[in-house]
């Protein structure tokens, strides 16, 4: 053997993976096991229904080629329309932020005393455990048809959302600038706004961005209960069948998301 030279043997063992015991494999198979019945648990649930993707096969191929001509003769309805869901969806998006950095700092286990972490922990999880339909629909009928209901019922489901993500953040930081600002007699705002805020500032920033294209996907369904939008004249095309208009505000719709996400994603990219 060459000096410098590692035997293929000891190279062999390194890369080969850990032998597992006995325990450790049983564990494994009775997690295998216990997942198979928890799907075979929900087949029926479901509604788990193969043979109807066969059996109603001329329907589906009917509204797939109604999709193959868009029809933009309302582009200008629709173009106003989705401007007005990324409005809703922008509003709803600043103000859960606004409100979930304080909350964030309540929910914090290094920063907030147990009594108040916890309420403000279950209250946040009840807001986040509501989906923005439900908190759309709940809206429209406390104050009527608009997009600003929709903006309400984006900013009560994020702030429940963001509080977790940021408190999370916080949760993580090194505690050594912290330390050090305490250490100086400051007051409790002074050592948030030094020791804290620095640091999870760029993950917060990414986490907001993310929530923002998250809530314009879900402002366009806000739509359907009067919450404004594009989601009105969106499922008023496809109530009425009309193929050719429903693929042209999809396509805007897409066109829409999918620039914000490009647009974010390198945002996000330069803050990390």
């Amino acid at each position: 053997m060459r000096v410098g030279t590692v035997p293929q043997n000891l190279v062999a063992s390194e890369l080969a993976p850990p032998r597992l015991s006995l325990r450790q494999k049983l564990i494994r198979l009775g997690c295998a096991i216990a997942l198979l019945v928890l799907f075979a648990w929900a087949y029926k649930g479901a509604e788990i229904r193969i043979h109807d993707l066969w059996t109603y096969r001329e329907n589906m191929v009917e509204y797939a080629m109604g999709f193959t001509r868009p029809d933009f003769l309302q582009w200008p309805q629709y173009i106003a329309d989705m401007t007005t869901t990324l409005q809703v969806a922008l509003w709803g998006t600043a103000l859960s932020i606004a409100f979930a950095v304080p909350f964030s700092l309540l929910c914090s286990s290094n920063l907030s005393p147990f009594w108040i972490r916890q309420a403000t922990r279950r209250l946040m999880d009840a807001l986040r455990s509501i989906n923005e339909l439900v908190f759309a629909m709940l809206f429209v009928s406390a104050i009527g048809l608009g997009p600003f209901a929709g903006v309400l019922a984006l900013f009560a489901h994020n702030l429940g959302t963001l509080s977790k993500l940021f408190s999370e953040a916080v949760e993580a930081i090194d505690e050594g600038p912290l330390d050090g600002v305490r250490a100086t007699g400051a007051s409790r705002l002074v050592e948030i706004v030094y020791g804290v805020l620095p640091q999870v500032l760029p993950l917060w920033t990414s986490y907001s961005l993310y929530r923002f294209e998250s809530n314009v996907r879900s402002a366009t369904v806000l739509g359907i209960i009067g919450a404004g939008g594009i989601g009105t004249p969106l499922f008023e095309s496809i109530r009425s069948f009309a193929y050719s208009q429903t693929a042209a505000i999809l396509i805007i719709i897409i066109v829409a998301v999918s620039l914000i996400d490009l647009a974010s994603a390198r945002i996000r990219k330069a803050l990390i």
